[in-house]
């Protein structure tokens, strides 16, 4: 009987219905729920919904910048490791790592001055993953990631 995957404390994924083919992120167990860093966040209706629209940099040149619309999932709030509470967007996308593919819910907020874009929290990683802190990009790039945003 097999155990589950172990993964570094940071890692590359993949965010498919965003039409992010790769991403690095921090995996944090300390952490509740997941965070992505966006840029110029609005929210909208399209057919009665609520949907957001935001920019991701998926890397460090400005072609890496990455347009992305996605159905609001609601707001909550969310307290950071400073002990201040904000209330943030919630997204609910689907998540490409070390060969799996789950959906997690995914806070949207400004992590401009974090070195990584996305943080990746213990309810996205329970059950699916066990963290070597002393590790780190353990798994091969995603090689690609078909697009789904609408």
């Amino acid at each position: 009987m097999s155990g589950p995957v172990v993964l570094g404390w940071r890692e590359r994924l993949a965010l498919p219905q965003l039409g992010i083919a790769q991403l690095k992120a921090k995996l944090d167990t300390g952490a509740r729920s997941s965070a992505l860093h966006v840029e110029a966040l609005d929210s909208f209706f399209r057919d009665g919904a609520v949907w957001l629209r935001f920019t991701v940099r998926a890397g460090r040149r400005l072609a890496d910048e990455v347009r992305c619309e996605a159905p609001a999932l609601d707001r909550r709030t969310v307290t950071d490791s400073g002990g201040r509470s904000t209330e943030r967007w919630f997204i609910r996308s689907e998540i490409v790592l070390a060969g799996q593919r789950f959906e997690a819910d995914i806070n949207l907020t400004d992590r401009r001055h974090m070195l990584f874009p996305m943080l990746l929290g213990r309810s996205a990683l329970q059950g699916r993953f066990a963290i070597d802190p002393s590790r780190a990009y353990t798994q091969p790039r995603p090689l690609h990631a078909a697009t789904d945003c609408p």
